[in-house]
């Protein structure tokens, strides 16, 4: 059965912006706001906001036609708005590198899982059958006990340092096998919060908390221009030339797919605190991507990673900091892939410990014989009452 592709959609991120810009003021701020994430409100419409609201001193009455403006209320509304325009970019950004992230992650442990089943093949012979039996049993298998075995023999000269070295990596196969299937469960479900968060409009109480009306009349703004932008944007699309194709369903839905298929602006992060120091998380963030830490340990520090659980951050969006995150991307983006140097990171890891031979312990060197300076073998002469020369002095 062959599928038939679905026609692209006519909608683009001109169309949507070009109609609104041609919308009223009230409807045009009342779009931007639902989907703040997607635009910006500028200092005009801001001004707009600010003599629109009413005043709260007026419970009752009519509104005072001449309205007056402070640099107090329009501080306040724009801080509302940086407000909850940092609180869903944020959120928007940060599952997008969630995403990515744990998208390379599992792309980076099949690679050193196919890298090491490919050592085991070609350099330890190992056969196929028990390469697909170490696969099945990859779930199940106990690596910290297993890796510990392995040393206690090694240290007993119970084998040798190729079928240490076999164990070893037979080992690391199934744990890497591993670590990519819990990577892609995490992924499916960070790509279900990322698309929650790009299809979620602005809340109606964050709404009216930004522009400060009733929330009866926030409602009827709502419908009036939601209706007349979804109306305008049918007759658009009906009038343009990409009318031959088949125009989608939801426009409302549609608006957010193509709105969030744009670039995401990357936010400035600074150091919060993660991991106590820069150098720390840098650190431990390495590990991370080479698959170095436990397992355990790679679980409390992926969750630290993604809700912001330092110091010096809370579990909100409008608090948390995406520099861990950030960091995480960059050293995935500038890691060296290539099958040379994971094989090179796999052979280094499965040598085992050298052992010390017995002919070859040398003594401890003794410490060198510091030599005295002149003031210090002055002050020894004159204790023993010699003088520089070595002399007995007359002076004593």
């Amino acid at each position: 059965m062959t599928l038939v592709a679905s026609p692209p959609s006519p909608l683009t991120a001109e169309t949507i912006r070009s109609v609104i810009d041609t919308m009223p003021v009230q409807g045009r701020i009342m779009l931007k706001l639902i989907l703040l994430q997607y635009f910006d409100i500028t200092d005009e419409e801001i001004l707009y906001i600010v003599t629109d609201r009413p005043d709260p001193r007026c419970v009752a009455g009519a509104k005072p036609t001449n309205t007056t403006m402070t640099k107090e209320s329009i501080t306040v509304v724009t801080d509302r708005r940086n407000q909850y325009r940092r609180q869903v970019r944020l959120k928007r950004e940060r599952t997008w590198l969630q995403c990515d992230c744990l998208r390379k992650l599992a792309q980076l442990r099949e690679s050193f899982a196919d890298r090491a089943r490919s050592l085991l093949a070609e350099r330890f012979a190992v056969p196929a059958d028990r390469l697909e039996t170490l696969r099945a049993a990859a779930r199940t298998v106990l690596p910290r006990p297993a890796i510990r075995l392995l040393e206690e023999r090694w240290d007993a000269d119970e084998i040798s340092a190729d079928d240490y070295q076999q164990q070893w990596l037979s080992v690391e196969f199934q744990t890497q096998l591993r670590m990519a299937e819990k990577y892609r469960k995490r992924l499916d479900l960070a790509e279900r919060e990322r698309q929650s968060a790009i299809s979620s409009p602005l809340q109606d109480h964050e709404i009216g908390h930004v522009w400060g009306i009733p929330a009866g009349s926030l409602a009827a703004r709502k419908v009036k221009y939601l209706t007349q932008y979804l109306q305008a944007l049918q007759a658009t699309l009906q009038n343009s030339a990409a009318a031959t194709t088949t125009a989608p369903l939801d426009l409302w839905k549609e608006t957010f797919s193509v709105l969030a298929a744009q670039p995401i602006e990357r936010s400035m992060s600074t150091y919060d605190g993660l991991e106590k120091t820069e150098s720390a998380l840098i650190d431990k963030l390495t590990a991370l991507v080479w698959g170095n830490l436990a397992e355990e340990v790679e679980v409390k520090f992926w969750t630290s990673l993604v809700f912001g659980a330092s110091s010096n951050a809370m579990h909100s969006e409008i608090t948390r900091n995406l520099f861990g995150l950030q960091r995480l991307a960059t050293i995935l983006n500038d890691m060296d892939h290539s099958p040379e140097a994971v094989d090179e990171e796999l052979l280094k890891r499965s040598a085992p410990t050298p052992k010390p031979e017995d002919n070859l312990l040398e003594a401890p060197a003794e410490p060198p014989t510091k030599e005295l300076s002149e003031m210090q073998v002055q002050i020894l002469n004159s204790m023993r009452g010699e003088d520089v020369t070595g002399r007995p002095s007359d002076k004593w």
